[in-house]
């Protein structure tokens, strides 16, 4: 399972942005796809899930201000992100728990990242 990210980029405090993550490759299931972001100097944090049944999960920094949907047909996940403040500024990550086959355990599976500063 491959997963691609898409979408970050620089945006002004008080702006938006739409992260995408497309997952690829031999997939036989999707339990939960979502978004995990770094700061410099600090531990990666969730900021928000979507698991197969549609339910959601966010963190309290980003709750009102992000809404995380999902295209199954398309193994692909979206972050829109509205609000912005430079607190937001990290490199996100895409992250899937995933069953390759119908006899392969679910694993965690992590995009490369994608880099989101948010400044004036």
């Amino acid at each position: 399972v491959q997963l691609v990210e898409s979408g970050g980029g620089l945006v002004q405090p008080g702006g938006s942005l739409r992260l995408s993550c497309a997952a690829s490759g031999t997939i036989f299931s999707i339990n939960a796809m979502g978004w995990y972001r770094q700061a410099p100097g600090k531990q990666r944090e969730l900021v928000a899930t979507i698991f197969s049944d549609g339910s959601t999960n966010y963190a309290d920094s980003v709750k009102g201000r992000s809404t995380i949907s999902r295209d199954n047909a398309k193994n692909t996940v979206y972050l829109q992100m509205n609000s912005l403040k430079p607190e937001d500024t990290a490199v996100y990550y895409c992250h899937a728990s995933a069953r390759s086959r119908s006899y392969s355990p679910t694993r965690d599976y992590w995009g490369q990242g994608t880099q989101v500063t948010v400044s004036s």
